[in-house]
């Protein structure tokens, strides 16, 4: 008690100072539950509110962070013929991981979480909790070498006009994280499209450039010189020869399966460590994540099913029409190729944009997959379909939950 009668003290007079007591009673309520709950007859008691609702997803991301950061390590090494073995130069991948990743992760969640308390202050309410899933979620979904002041950018653009436009959490219609990519593929395709925006350190991927390092890099080779272990040396690494940094999905439409499996193996694609947006390659993990929130009621599994079953569907169909080599893709690696097994476990169940009533979780679930599985595999110029079918039935979830309500009035009118 002492320590929250100390909070209480130093807590900013709302009126004279209401940024900072919009930022005092974000952290307290973050660290506290509240004091006041609901008495008498209320039929719903429940001692879970948003802001620890949302830390729920954020842990169950957790895992994905940890292998995304080792992995952006792991193929910057192999892009230098280095360190083949996963294991290999482990305390250089990590750290390389790191030095990329934190960057990424502070600006995303400053930007973001700024223009939310500011929007909190003008408004004279207390923080919203909903960007603590999208401040996570975009480290995840960005290739590692993003430039970070599109990054910034692209952060504002979805929290500005994608939630605070429609008035704040809870009332977006379409997934933040989502738009913040969207935003960078229309305005900046060239840092998170092609081959060479998946593997970071390098100016280019052309045949022996050398690694470009910074001061983070120098600190930790004091610390590894220190203890006599490997460091980073510029001049020891650059791009080997032959390599190219395509991802599965980009070679899959130069040549088809043949042409995937030429360079990755399918435990390769599966374990993770292929180059690619930093959450989204460690297929087991995810699903570790999936099945979290699944447990946790966090999630919706009709949603989980429904989207892998529609995916499943096109790509079997896809299969029998096999007019492109791309086409012939078995339906079940196309599970272990991209994001697919990400965008449905923390894209699409996103319970603000996805549909509410439990048929339409089916029907949007469906389609989302049915569609992405289309954009993927017949579009050239993006090989990857889920965030464009995601914010696609993100527009039309409400449209969805109408006409199944409908259905159900008309349904029980007839039976009365």
């Amino acid at each position: 008690m002492g320590l929250i009668d100390l909070l209480k003290k130093i807590e900013p007079d709302k009126k004279k100072s209401p940024f900072l007591h919009t930022l005092f009673d974000g952290f307290f309520t973050f660290a506290y539950t509240p004091d006041t709950v609901t008495k008498g007859g209320v039929h719903m008691r429940d001692g879970m509110d948003l802001k620890r609702l949302m830390v729920h997803v954020v842990l169950a991301m957790q895992l994905c962070y940890l292998f995304g950061t080792y992995n952006i390590g792991h193929q910057h090494f192999l892009a230098a013929g280095m360190y083949p073995g996963f294991i290999e130069g482990f305390h250089l991948k990590l750290a390389h991981g790191l030095i990329q990743m934190l960057p990424i992760f502070v600006v995303a969640h400053v930007v973001g979480l700024g223009i939310e308390f500011w929007f909190a202050a003008k408004k004279g309410h207390a923080i919203e909790e909903g960007f603590l899933v999208s401040g996570a979620l975009i480290p995840l979904i960005m290739p590692p070498d993003i430039p970070l002041w599109i990054l910034a950018v692209s952060v504002a653009f979805a929290v500005i006009i994608g939630k605070e436009a429609f008035g704040g959490t809870g009332m977006n219609i379409w997934n933040i994280a989502l738009l913040s990519r969207v935003f960078v593929f229309f305005a900046y395709p060239t840092t998170i499209a092609g081959d060479e925006v998946w593997v970071s350190g390098y100016t280019t991927l052309a045949e022996g450039t050398q690694a470009t390092y910074g001061w983070a890099h120098s600190l930790f080779n004091s610390l590894f010189g220190s203890l006599d272990m490997d460091t980073f040396d510029a001049a020891k690494t650059s791009i080997a020869d032959g390599y190219s940094g395509a991802t599965p999905l980009a070679l899959a439409y130069q040549g088809g399966w043949e042409k995937v499996t030429e360079t990755f193996t399918p435990a390769q694609m599966w374990w993770g460590t292929i180059p690619g947006s930093i959450g989204e390659s460690s297929k087991p993990l995810i699903i570790v994540g999936a099945l979290m929130l699944i447990f946790t009621k966090v999630a919706s599994w009709r949603i989980i099913v429904s989207m892998f079953i529609g995916g499943m569907v096109m790509a079997m169909l896809m299969n029998v029409w096999g007019a492109t080599p791309f086409m012939e893709v078995p339906w079940y690696y196309q599970m272990y190729m991209g994001s697919f097994l990400f965008a449905m476990a923390f894209m699409a169940t996103d319970p603000v944009t996805a549909s509410s009533t439990n048929t339409g979780k089916w029907i949007y679930g469906f389609l989302i997959g049915f569609i992405g599985m289309i954009v993927r595999v017949l579009n050239p110029a993006y090989p990857e379909g889920w965030m464009l079918a995601i914010l696609f039935m993100n527009t039309f979830s409400p449209l969805i939950d109408h006409y199944v309500i409908e259905a159900n009035i008309s349904k029980r009118l007839k039976s009365a």
